[in-house]
């Protein structure tokens, strides 16, 4: 009885010891993400129209109005919302010069969505940083992932092609982040990737990182996603698009939408795709949304068309 007994209690202090261990794990992960994002400055802030539009949107009292009203003084802008709602890409009717209608017929949503799509653009601006990487690559890879997500989110019928766009143009906002924080540390992990005929990685981008910088790329983007404000799906997408079905039970959809975007973006070669080891899409990831093979396929013969459209729309 005796043996048992102290058995158990060796066996709780160890339980204790190890949760304790990962706590302190977490809390110092936490702290170099929040340490990271509170240096870096053009990156954390997005501008202010952009961050009055989601204010806005996010107030179930604004109306189109009131959205209009600060868009007008952003002119770039407008023009953006103009050549969005005339396109294709959208399906709406054409020849609309009004603001006001564009904004109707987009929605608050989609506006707040393209309104931080156009501010994303400037922010993945710079130099080559090794002769695999660049921001451009970056966001090439971004636009490619985010127009797959939003044709699977259509496809899906679930009724949020716009949060499976933006989605996809943030899930590696993180990487942003650590070029931003720590450009050399950043070069020292793209140093250690060997990459095999086929330019994917033979080990782990995640687990690199977090060996150079105590946090991976997932990390970076879900605390930039709390700074910016955005809501959870997004703190999300950006925190579990390499594991998506370790999000929380409920909360999988838009994860694993852009986990398949991720995967065809990287199919096509479109970009930055120095994080995924292996293109295959999981058969689980499939199930949790309901997609077969084929869905996937007619997805990918269709995704260049659509992403020369996406390109001309942000461009």
């Amino acid at each position: 009885m005796w043996t048992m007994t102290t058995r158990r209690v060796k066996k709780r202090r160890q339980t204790n010891w190890e949760n304790k261990k990962m706590s302190v794990s977490t809390q110092e992960r936490d702290q170099v993400v929040a340490s990271a994002i509170q240096e870096i400055s053009h990156i954390a802030t997005l501008p202010e129209v952009t961050l009055k539009i989601i204010e806005l949107v996010e107030d179930p009292s604004s109306t189109a109005q009131d959205l209009h009203n600060v868009i007008s003084y952003d002119p770039a802008l407008c023009s953006r919302l103009l050549k969005v709602v005339n396109s294709a890409f959208y399906g709406l009717p054409g020849q609309i010069g009004s603001i006001n209608r564009a904004i109707v017929l987009l929605g608050l949503n989609a506006v707040k969505n393209i309104a931080i799509a156009a501010s994303l653009a400037k922010l993945f601006r710079g130099g080559e940083l090794t002769p695999n990487f660049s921001a451009r690559t970056l966001w090439d890879h971004s636009t490619a992932t985010a127009t797959a997500a939003k044709m699977l989110a259509d496809r899906l019928k679930l009724g949020l092609p716009d949060e499976a766009f933006l989605g996809g143009l943030i899930h590696d906002i993180g990487v942003m982040v650590e070029m931003q924080a720590s450009r050399q540390k950043l070069i020292e992990i793209l140093d250690q990737l060997d990459l095999d005929s086929e330019g994917l990685p033979q080990k782990s981008m995640l687990e690199i990182e977090e060996n150079v910088f105590g946090a991976n790329h997932q990390h970076f983007g879900a605390g930039l996603c709390d700074k910016w404000k955005f809501p959870q799906t997004f703190k999300l997408v950006t925190g579990f698009h390499h594991n998506p079905l370790e999000a929380p039970s409920g909360n999988r959809a838009l994860p694993c939408i852009v986990h398949i975007g991720d995967k065809l973006a990287a199919r096509m070669n479109a970009g930055f795709r120095l994080d995924i080891q292996d293109l295959e899409i999981s058969a689980d990831v499939l199930e949790e949304l309901k997609l077969t093979e084929k869905q996937i396929n007619d997805i990918s013969t269709s995704l260049p068309d659509a992403l020369n459209e996406v390109n001309q729309l942000l461009g």
